[in-house]
């Protein structure tokens, strides 16, 4: 057992919970769409999400003191040696469960929950040896297997939890469950899937003998050798074909019979459950982007654990003295002039502006106390009962950009300080050297979780809130006569604000070495932290929508999709006999597709054959049939429709839609825009531009565009230094069209359009990482054809596929990847023994380069389009930055300036080998402006 008392379950019986890894990974897979669950880096991660969820959901139910998971090898088994057919023409692993077992194993690691396999053996050898162990020391046992073989280990003390639909309904099967179903004893079920056969297995059964049947012969013989001694005495064909098939039946049951006494690599310490590592938790979640289920963990583990679970040590911050004039807060900062201040502007509201189309006061938030914070010193303000001379006296605080500071998350404190204020006022925040919201996103890019309470318990091993006062406020059911209640609120509020300003500093000293180590204290203090700043203001200015236009629009795609479903309906009326199909429901498509259409079968999942958006449009294009047709209308209106319905909930009293961007989810550096999603609004489609007419310019103002022309490939010329695509840039040539010509041995006039958007594809494809099975993928050709493609691209770009190689290689070396301006993605999985986990890596290390270098560009191209409007006292505001395009809106007058200053500032984001070419529209709308 092990020796700290710390790590042991909750008192009482061991009980052993023992997983069949492979049978429940594929439920698993089954079970969560695949679509849905994909890494930035492709990897697919519904298996594991689902695998990982049901282990959290049995760990709750059953309550075990010791979990272990069985898992399958890829190498020959006793079985198969014996019966070369034995599984055989099973279908084929579809190609996203590839790479997903190992995940899981890594998940388990993570978790402490040790992974068996013996080779020779199966799964379920080695969750009936443990039952089997399990049961001579006295033990309780719980197996969790898809597999029905699992019921002949039924017993007194141990129970089969047999799912019956994905990985949510997984009832136990006991005993009298078993002889309920088959009419035997749970001993017996071996026998009788002897006689009947196991299709599963592709173990062959007596033909025409059910499991009626060979529950009878079972009950009257007593066990399958009774059956097999009395065989001459079953008269009728059923007796016959007994007699005749007696080998299979023996076969069967020798296949079938689950080995008890392997002697297994696990030790029963090894398998005792005890609280996860929360690092190993939060790398691991953070590569496979798993983010709610990280705390379920926690949870779980924790209420399992019960009082013995190891708690966070509760570091005890200043005590929270507040101050209520402003000789106070004076003296508080002329005590510590020329030290870092921790700062925590605690907030009353969303973190971001909800959906809602009336905004209300404060939706920002409303600043409701000031937490200041210097090692082991600390003072709090309270902003809802400040007087005007201690407001005054804040405001000149955080404004002074002379006394450096500490937050987290800058630009949500300047939203709710610029738009509720301080006493009424509004006021900034000057002298940000350091922002741990950010720090922790430079230092792990990976990371979902960096609020400031995941921060506190994963980096500094305490807890955010402070523990609360005992003595505080009227006891439960007094009445609060002398206002108690409200002295109590506010005492807790600034005990928590000081602890978050304290913890801010606490993260700050942490973070700022580490910041170094990595090369990233300038990015976050020239480009993060300034552009916090610049995206608050961008959000809070916002963009002009046509309402009117907006819903005319909604009007139409209903239409729209109204029209797609009746026409659907009719061109298969005949066949179905009039139904009004659910064009939403993957059952009654099936029903339609492959039953009264009797179309080619799509890949097959838990619940038929597929009806996803790439089975449908190959479907359509092997039968061009109407249905087809005016489903994939039916689904592209529906979903601009959708688009457009998240637009008119967005839009504020002011007329305007205000995104939200977030500096911290893309790995790469890329901003995301949130609440709404304006990067999803479609740009090539005729129905996306006309939602992007419905951005507009203000009243007498204009709006301009400004792109970087393949900003993408110009970064791929500079880092790979290839000689052929410097020259293209720097000549002013159609970049797709010179390469083509390059490609095909041709003049670039005489490239095809299809030869064009080959090598388009390719270009882009290769600094992705796109292997020749990707590309054969997306241009629908041959492999062969697309690796004689990327050869002849190749033999005449070297220098792109040296790149390649040399930046995986450099990466694999130094861990990491780093963007022209030294932006770090680190990898760790580059020298992986897991294929899969390193081929995720080797394709991110391909990727972040260049992305993350287009991401620092555009910003670096925002802050001096910003700095130039305001050194040029022009009234032109940055409105909107998506992808690679930034949106002004500009007063009439300004137009030749702010054309002017855009393209200069937009072209000198960085200094590359080849120029950065810089397209600017203008138009009374954003499509307008965009051509």
């Amino acid at each position: 057992m092990p020796s700290d008392e710390t790590a042991a379950p909750a008192a009482g019986p061991h009980r052993l919970l023992v997983l069949d890894g492979h049978s429940m990974a594929f439920r698993a897979f089954y079970a969560l769409p695949a679509e849905n669950f994909a890494t930035d880096t492709g990897q697919h991660t519904n298996a594991v999400y689902g695998f990982t969820s049901m282990l959290l959901t049995m760990i709750r139910q059953q309550r075990p003191t010791h979990v272990a998971v069985a898992f399958d090898l890829s190498g020959p088994t006793f079985r198969s040696e014996e019966y070369t057919e034995y599984k055989a023409g099973r279908s084929e692993t579809p190609e996203e469960f590839h790479g997903q077992i190992d995940l899981i194993g890594k998940v388990m690691e993570a978790l402490g929950i040790p992974t068996v396999t013996m080779e020779g053996y199966e799964a379920d050898d080695i969750v009936a040896t443990l039952a089997a162990r399990a049961d001579a020391a006295g033990w309780q046992t719980c197996v969790v297997s898809g597999d029905r073989d699992a019921f002949q280990l039924i017993s007194d003390t141990t129970t089969v939890l047999y799912p019956k639909k994905g990985v949510s309904d997984i009832p136990p099967m006991k005993a009298a469950d078993v002889e309920a179903k088959y009419g035997v004893r749970p001993e017996l079920y071996p026998d009788l899937a002897a006689l009947v056969g196991e299709k599963a297995d592709n173990l062959p059964g007596v033909p025409g003998v059910g499991a009626g049947f060979a529950a009878k012969w079972l009950e009257k013989y007593g066990d399958l050798d009774g059956v097999i001694a009395h065989a001459d005495e079953i008269t009728g064909k059923k007796g016959q074909a007994l007699r005749e098939h007696l080998d299979d039946v023996r076969r069967n049951r020798r296949l079938n019979a689950l080995v008890r006494d392997l002697d297994l690599p696990v030790t029963d310490e090894a398998m005792q459950l005890s609280m996860p590592d929360r690092a190993s938790v939060a790398e691991l979640f953070d590569a496979l982007q798993f983010n709610r289920i990280r705390e379920r963990v926690f949870e779980v583990f924790s209420e399992r654990l019960g009082a013995d679970a190891p708690a966070d040590h509760v570091e005890e911050a200043p005590a929270a003295v507040v101050v209520t004039d402003r000789a106070g807060l004076e003296e508080f900062v002329s005590r510590h002039a020329g030290s870092l201040l921790g700062v925590h502007v605690q907030v009353d509201g969303p973190a971001l502006l909800p959906r809602r189309k009336v905004p209300v006061p404060g939706e920002y938030g409303v600043p409701v106390t000031l937490g200041l914070a210097v090692d082991d010193d600390a003072v709090a303000v309270d902003l809802t009962a400040v007087g005007e001379d201690l407001a005054a006296a804040v405001r000149e605080l955080l404004e002074d950009a002379a006394v450096t500071k500490a937050v987290h998350d800058l630009k949500r404190a300047l939203k709710a300080l610029r738009t509720a204020g301080v006493g009424g006022q509004p006021c900034d925040v000057l002298g940000v050297e350091d922002d741990v919201f950010l720090g922790a996103y430079l230092i792990q890019p990976d990371r979902r979780d960096i609020g400031l309470d995941s921060l506190a318990g994963e980096d500094l091993h305490t807890p955010l809130e402070a523990p609360a006062d005992d003595d505080e406020g009227p006891a439960q059911g007094e009445l609060d006569l002398d206002g108690a209640a409200g002295a109590a609120e506010a005492a807790a509020r600034a005990r928590n604000a000081v602890r978050a300003a304290w913890i801010v500093r606490r993260l700050s000293e942490d973070y700022t070495p580490r910041l170094v180590d990595r090369g990233a204290q300038a990015l976050l203090r020239e480009i993060e932290i300034p552009l916090s700043r610049l995206l608050a203001d961008m959000e809070l200015e916002g963009i002009a929508v046509d309402r009117e236009h907006l819903e005319a629009l909604r009007a139409d795609f209903t239409a729209a999709a109204d029209a797609a479903k009746e026409s659907a309906w009719a061109s298969v009326a005949e066949e179905t006999g009039g139904m009004q199909v659910n064009l939403g429901s993957p059952k009654q498509l099936q029903t339609v597709l492959f039953e009264h259409l009797d179309m080619p079968k799509t890949r097959k999942t838990k619940t038929g054959y597929s009806t996803d958006v790439d089975s449908l449009n190959s479907l359509l294009e092997q039968t061009g049939h109407p249905f087809l047709e005016n489903l994939m209308a039916h689904r592209d209106a529906t979903k601009l429709r959708q688009t457009v319905d998240g637009l008119l909930e967005t839009v504020a009293e002011d007329g305007r839609i205000h995104t939200t961007y977030s500096q911290t989810v893309a790995t790469t550096g890329r901003l995301s825009s949130l609440h709404p999603n304006l990067q999803n609004i479609p740009v090539r489609t005729t129905e996306g531009r006309r939602i992007r007419e419905t951005f507009v310019a203000g009243e007498g103002n204009v709006l301009l565009s400004a792109d970087y022309s393949q900003i993408e490939m110009r970064i791929m010329a500079h880092l790979s230094e290839d000689a052929g695509l410097i020259e293209a840039f720097r000549t002013g040539e159609d970049l797709h069209d010179f390469v083509g010509a390059q490609v095909f041995g041709c003049e670039p006039s005489e490239v095809t359009a299809e030869q064009r958007s080959k090598v388009k594809a390719m270009s882009y494809g290769l600094a992705y990482g796109l292997s020749s099975f990707g590309l054969s993928k997306q241009l629908n050709i041959g492999v062969d054809e697309a690796r004689t493609l990327m050869k002849g691209y190749f033999d005449r770009f070297g220098g792109v596929r040296d790149y390649l190689r040399h930046v995986v290689a450099q990466a694999r070396r130094d861990g990491f990847t780093a963007t022209i301006e030294g932006r770090r993605r680190y990898l760790p999985d580059l020298n992986s023994d897991n294929r899969q986990l390193r081929d995720m890596a080797e394709r991110a290390a391909l990727n972040a380069p260049i992305q993350g270098s287009a991401a620092d560009i555009i910003k670096r191209a925002m802050l001096d389009v910003a700095a130039g409007l305001a050194e040029e006292r022009l009234r032109s505001r940055l409105l909107l930055q998506v992808h690679d395009e930034l949106i002004l809106e500009v007063p009439a007058d300004e137009l030749e300036a702010a054309t002017a200053l855009l393209k200069e500032r937009m072209g000198r984001a960085a200094e590359l080998s080849v120029p950065l070419d810089v397209h600017v529209g203008q138009g009374e709308s954003w499509h307008a402006a965009a051509h």
